[in-house]
């Protein structure tokens, strides 16, 4: 039987925010946002959380997450977390004895996603009918190409042809966020990634998309959340 699985990644010991996979966020651990939103999609066989943290496992549980073991592998700081959901899709598909033929990876630090940000997405990955499909925002005020970069005491444009342009007529710029990652699963598994052969952007609104990597992040996204932009 072929079936869809959402893998939620939620390794221990975070640095920058600690805890941050449990931190309290609006009166929930902010996991239990990433849960929430899968679950009420309502279009996964299994929603699981993959992590190598006893205290993390059993607050997914709580919210209604599969946690059917503890990660061994790729629990370190360097290991792509594209690696960490395709070991967890490959253990599973072991222990229930099926394939999946979808497997779409939503990462905790984006809170603010919603149930209907996942079937938008999955949506698209359908129709356009792309291997692999990846959320993404636009940078708002914050424009890569006038980009300079410090070399001693001078800043160096990175993109010096577009330093000169407006706005208006450089061209489009999306940023992949870690909301919603979706892949057909023997292609990201060939592949070892989700940025794999052909893969497409598909925009979502910054209130949906904000990662949150330090505290800097988490007050924007509460601020996004608050004013429900």
């Amino acid at each position: 039987m072929v079936g869809s699985l959402c893998v939620i990644p939620a390794r221990g010991g975070s640095k920058r925010i600690p805890s941050k996979n449990i931190y309290d966020y609006f009166g929930k651990p902010m996991i239990a946002w990433a849960i929430d939103a899968a679950l009420a999609a309502n279009i996964f066989d299994d929603v699981i959380v993959s992590t190598d943290d006893e205290q993390i496992a059993q607050i997914s549980k709580s919210y209604g997450a599969k946690v059917p073991f503890l990660r061994n592998n790729y629990a370190d700081d360097l290991s792509p977390v594209s690696q960490a959901t395709i070991d967890c899709l490959n253990i599973y598909e072991n222990i229930t004895n099926r394939k999946y033929g979808m497997t779409v990876q939503i990462m905790i630090n984006c809170p603010n996603r919603r149930a209907k940000d996942i079937l938008y997405i999955v949506t698209k990955h359908i129709e356009n009918q792309h291997n692999f499909t990846i959320s993404s925002t636009n940078y708002s005020f914050l424009n890569p190409w006038w980009a300079r970069r410090k070399v001693d005491a001078s800043w160096i444009p990175l993109f010096p042809s577009e330093i000169e342009k407006r706005s208006q007529d450089l061209p489009e710029l999306q940023c992949p966020n870690g909301a919603i990652w979706v892949a057909n699963s023997n292609n990201l598994k060939a592949s070892g990634t989700f940025y794999g052969p052909d893969y497409q952007l598909v925009e979502i609104p910054l209130s949906s998309g904000v990662d949150i990597d330090d505290y800097g992040d988490l007050t924007l996204a509460k601020q996004l959340r608050k004013n429900g932009t």
